[in-house]
């Protein structure tokens, strides 16, 4: 028998002081024993004070049962208190560790019970909430989906709230340590912590004080001493110097966070493809709690341990906007898989460090090859000051091409420019046709340079499939390069492949070698030999005959490309790479460089926390702009509503954009949506649900955004709006996972069901460089400290703003928004044009809330967001607050590029030298005159200051 024992404060609840078992043997609960007073458990029992002082907080010793909770993945105790962390000590533990399932101690207030859902079993705790039961003095503790959704008459489903919030449980749970439970409590940091939870991967009996801190500290990344990287460099040794540290710390952290990533109790579909090939297909559900980076053709492995079978592969299909699965194909192996059996699977992942091998390959090659690439590019990327050259030729007369988009102003600007440089950096704003602009350059570059190869690159595959296609449809001859690991991954431009264009050619004794390994799937002896052979033999003369060769910024330094060189190198997003990425291409022998991307929009992905901070995170382009070379802009945008495109075009773009679309143009008349201004197709629905922890424990989602989103698409729909039209954004995974089973469940139009499903629900990084007819996105942080989190990305809002044609809906927090400026401008626009509203949908009012002014500090004072109704259908309408009085701040416009990204540097660089004084005044290490010249002297280099 499993119980749920619940006890309601007052402050919680509102139901009393009685303690309630629930009994779920059967369908109908019931109560089984009344309230106890504390010191006694359930059974009236005194409690045994000397067990209870022998289990405490691992973290911090606290040892008071009732503020305990055991840790069921790994049998340790914590406690629910946060000592001036922003998360409980428990809920710490549960994320670091990425556990889930808990228990309470026998001799808490609510006795030994392991929290799980009373329908369904759920055992996941950030999952998992309660619901006040129509019986009094009862709640029942269901999972937020599917269960807190079914309707029952026993309860009232809308009430429903977490269990964990603001990353703490309720006190009801457990409870929050007082000051005398805390009196002989350990202090520890968020490294100790971490430092703890790494150790007990390879020892879990290790204590506090067995942590050896001075040894340990290489585990815990934000420990790592690394200089920030500079702006000027003395030479390439210097440069790569300072970049080789970083690519390896992360490297060093991407392989530790995959190798850390295990999937378990997989369920597996199996399938045969015609070329024999097997494929294993699996759901995730907590994709989101794989914090590394996954892409198309990484390794995994595959067990069976019943059976003790043991198989490896690629990954050919992830997880998208419309399907949790991963999609495996298996290598060629002796032991055949365990088919039919479909459950008992895990699957690991296999970390691949060739990415990070190439960039420090091309770093070592920039230092030491006087042939990698020209003196003037060499000098520039130095960030020296070099005289402006221009190439002494001839530009076309004609710069429109046939099958292209006719070229404006800016485009041909910025073509005429490009021909005549060898470095040029085109920044091309939403929707202003920088693939038309990089595709015409391409053209006009191969005509004037017959029999010299072009390399085309960027930093996504999917970036380089859009191009290519582009290229191929104008008549060039192109070839694209896939990695080994993606060649049987599906792609728009398969037909370009290296691989592909060699079995169309192929004749003779290639083309039945070619026939006889799709029929039996391998090839032995003499026939791999000769197909081996021959096969390189022909990928050789076609890309010998190629004119254009298009792969990854990584598969520039593909094997298949060694004796190649490019004189000319073109970057599409070059402002997504990291720096010695782009390096890859670029030192294969480049004479004309030509990087395209938008500084404005977002940049490389880096996990490690250090090398983000030190400087990998920050692109050559935007590097380049800091140092002074003028990028190119493109200036008309053919993408969004003129309404649309104001905001973006003035706080990012000096109000620069221009329109080449009309209102009316972008306005569809057989759309019916209720928008507060009937011509201006946007608007901000001032929403006032609260945050919540994801089910994996690491990300945020909002129920009542997430409900809203629904109505939003629901009304779209009646409008004549199509799934394939709209899409919805929004910055945290877990919102996305929530929102996508929310309306696969609960979509208003039920003979829709299928288009609720089909709609695409992505984060707003996966849509960089994507359009919609219409975006909603959904921003959902509300907290009562109202952080915003990586939502103040300046471009993280460029982009999400920046991907609507026809409309753009909004949902969010008002109050906690206006906290940051450029979200406060943000509101100001909407609120100038009549479209900051509140309400219910269909009845939507000018929203009157004070907006608060921000502040430019990091330290404000806290303010009380609007009491917030936990029930669904009341908490769409806004609701005043008791307190809307704002705090005055001063503030200036929003700090441009240059501004920002040298404070950055200087913050880095004084908060090394304040951790050096920090540890020298703690004796922690020896500081000398020669420690702080070294630190000193790099970073006055970099700004030639010596």
């Amino acid at each position: 028998m499993s119980e749920l024992l619940f006890k309601n404060y007052e402050s919680d609840s509102q139901l009393g002081n009685s303690t309630i078992s629930v009994d779920r043997t059967d369908d109908n609960a019931s109560i089984i024993s009344d309230a106890t007073d504390r010191g006694t458990n359930d059974f009236g029992n005194d409690v045994n004070e000397e067990y209870a002082n022998e289990i405490s907080c691992q973290y911090c010793g606290i040892d008071s049962t009732d503020c305990l909770i055991k840790c069921l993945g790994c049998d340790k105790w914590f406690c629910n208190g946060k000592m001036e962390s922003s998360s409980s000590h428990i809920v710490t533990h549960l994320v670091l560790s990425r556990h889930h399932t808990v228990s309470l101690h026998e001799d808490s207030h609510l006795g030994d019970t392991t929290l799980e859902c009373y329908s369904c079993g759920q055992q996941n705790v950030f999952t998992l909430g309660y619901i006040n039961a129509k019986e009094d003095q009862v709640v029942v503790i269901l999972c937020r989906l599917p269960c807190s959704q079914l309707k029952d008459s026993n309860w009232d489903s809308t009430s429903w709230k977490p269990l964990i919030e603001e990353r703490q449980f309720l006190s009801w749970i457990s409870s929050i340590p007082t000051e005398d439970d805390s009196i002989n409590a350990r202090m520890i940091t968020y490294q100790q912590m971490y430092q703890l939870e790494s150790g007990w991967r390879n020892d879990k009996d290790i204590t506090f004080n067995d942590l050896n801190h001075s040894s340990d500290k290489k585990d815990d990344p934000s420990e790592t001493t690394t200089l920030p990287t500079l702006m000027r460099y003395n030479d390439g040794y210097q440069y790569q110097a300072s970049f080789g540290p970083l690519v390896k710390l992360e490297s060093d952290y991407d392989k530790q966070l995959k190798e850390a990533q295990n999937l378990d109790n997989l369920q597996i579909t199996w399938s045969q493809k015609s070329n024999g090939k097997i494929w294993a297909s699996f759901p995730v559900k907590n994709f989101e709690a794989i914090e590394s980076k996954v892409s198309l053709g990484d390794g995994m492995i595959l067990r069976h341990f019943e059976s003790e079978w043991l198989g490896k592969g690629s990954i050919i299909g992830l997880p998208d906007a419309h399907q949790e699965l991963f999609t495996l194909e298996l290598n060629e192996s002796k032991s055949p898989p365990p088919i039919p059996r479909t459950t008992g699977f895990t699957a690991e992942f296999i970390w691949k460090g060739v990415s990070y091998e190439r960039m420090q390959s091309a770093l070592k090659t920039f230092a030491i090859s006087e042939k990698s690439t020209s003196s003037y590019i060499y000098h520039k990327i130095l960030g020296h000051d070099v005289k402006p050259i221009e190439f002494d030729i001839e530009l076309p007369k004609q710069l429109s091409i046939p099958k292209l988009a006719k070229l404006n102003g800016s485009q041909s600007n910025a073509i005429r420019m490009v021909l005549k440089r060898p470095l040029s950096l085109i920044q091309g704003p939403p929707g202003t046709g920088k693939t038309v602009t990089s595709a015409t350059i391409i053209y006009h570059l191969n005509r004037m340079n017959a029999g010299q190869k072009i390399l085309v690159c960027a930093p996504s595959n999917i970036a380089v499939d859009h191009l290519a296609e582009k290229l191929d449809s104008i008549g060039l001859n192109v070839v694209r390069l896939f990695a080994k690991s993606r060649e049987d991954a599906e792609s728009s431009v398969r037909h370009l492949s290296l691989e592909n264009k060699v079995m169309q050619r192929a004749q003779g004794r290639l083309k039945n070698l070619i026939r006889l390994q799709e029929q039996e799937g391998e090839l032995k002896g003499k026939d791999f030999e000769d197909y081996s052979r021959m096969f390189k033999a022909e990928s050789t003369s076609l890309l010998d005959r190629a004119e254009i060769i298009c792969c990854t910024c990584v598969g520039a330094g593909s094997f298949k490309l060694a004796k190649y060189q490019f004189r000319m190198v073109l970057v599409d997003e070059s402002t997504q790479a990291a720096e010695p990425e782009a390096l890859i291409p670029i030192i294969k022998g480049s004479k004309q460089v030509i990087l395209v991307g938008d500084h404005q929009q977002l940049g490389p992905v880096i996990l490690n926390k250090e090398a983000s901070d030190s400087g990998l995170s920050q692109s050559l382009f935007e590097r380049l702009i800091l140092l002074g070379h003028v990028p190119i802009r493109l200036e008309v945008q053919y993408r969004m509503n003129p309404f649309l495109s104001d905001f973006p075009s003035n706080m990012f773009y000096e109000g620069s954009l221009q329109d080449g679309v009309s209102t009316e143009q972008r306005t569809l008349p057989v759309s019916t949506f209720p928008w507060p201004v009937p011509n201006i197709p946007m608007m901000f629905w001032g929403n006032f649900g609260t945050e919540e922890i994801s089910a994996s424990g690491v990300s945020f989602l909002n129920r009542v955004e997430a409900m809203n989103v629904e109505k939003i698409i629901t009304r779209l729909f009646k409008g004549g709006i199509q799934p394939e039209q709209i899409g919805v954004i929004t910055p945290y995974e877990g919102q996305r996972a929530f929102i996508t089973s929310y309306m696969t469940l609960n979509g208003s139009i039920f003979e829709r069901k299928d288009d609720y499903a089909s709609i695409e629900v992505t984060s707003v990084d996966a849509f960089q460089g994507r359009e919609k007819d219409f975006i909603i996105l959904s921003c959902v942080r509300a907290n009562q400290d109202q952080k915003i989190g990586f939502l103040k990305d300046p471009r993280r809002l460029n982009v999400a703003i920046t991907r609507a044609k026809y409309g753009l809906i909004i949902l969010g927090n008002t109050q906690a928004l206006s906290r940051n400026f450029l979200w406060n401008e943000l509101l100001l626009y909407f609120r100038e044009k009549g479209c900051l509203v509140d309400g219910p949908l269909e009845n939507l009012k000018l929203s009157t809330i004070q907006l608060n002014t921000p502040s430019i500090p990091k330290t404000f004072a806290r303010s009380t967001l609007n009491s917030i109704s936990s029930n669904a259908s009341s908490s769409i309408g806004y609701q005043e607050s008791s307190n809307n009085s704002s705090v005055s701040f001063s503030s200036e416009r929003w700090p441009q590029l240059s501004k920002s990204n040298t404070n950055t540097i200087n913050s880095n660089f004084y908060s090394k030298l304040s951790k050096l004084n920090q540890e020298y005044q703690q004796n922690s290490f020896k500081i000398n005159e020669d420690d702080i010249k070294s630190i000193t002297s790099s970073f006055a280099d970099g700004f030639n200051l010596n």
